[in-house]
């Protein structure tokens, strides 16, 4: 339990988590209310996505988020760089967000 706990916390301090890592996201994704932003452009984003991804281009997240701050955040991108940009953002907003980085490396179902 006291691993875990300390994984949970550093996960949090750091707000990056490695999706390979497939049992820690199960455990965030399952223990929380979540929603996944795909920050990419939106015909990056109707070429292929996470399933369930919503689309907020990183460079309209601050003005157009509208989510419950008790909603757990992931952000992806092509590579990371974006999504390090939309992370930020919403970080300041004061979101508990993680970023996934590059669409290619999550782990998870896609469309």
């Amino acid at each position: 339990m006291k691993k875990f706990l300390i994984l949970i916390l550093g996960l949090t301090l750091c707000g990056c988590i490695n999706t390979s890592d497939k049992e820690n996201l199960k455990t965030l994704m399952k223990e929380n209310e979540y929603v996944i932003i795909d920050v990419r452009t939106e015909e990056e984003y109707l070429e292929s996505h996470v399933s369930d991804a919503i689309n907020i281009p990183y460079n309209k997240i601050s003005e157009n988020v509208d989510i419950d701050k008790n909603t757990v955040i992931f952000v992806y991108c092509k590579s990371g760089a974006r999504s390090e940009v939309a992370f930020d953002a919403l970080a300041d907003l004061g979101y508990e967000v993680y970023n996934l980085g590059a669409f290619s490396e999550i782990d998870l179902p896609k469309e």
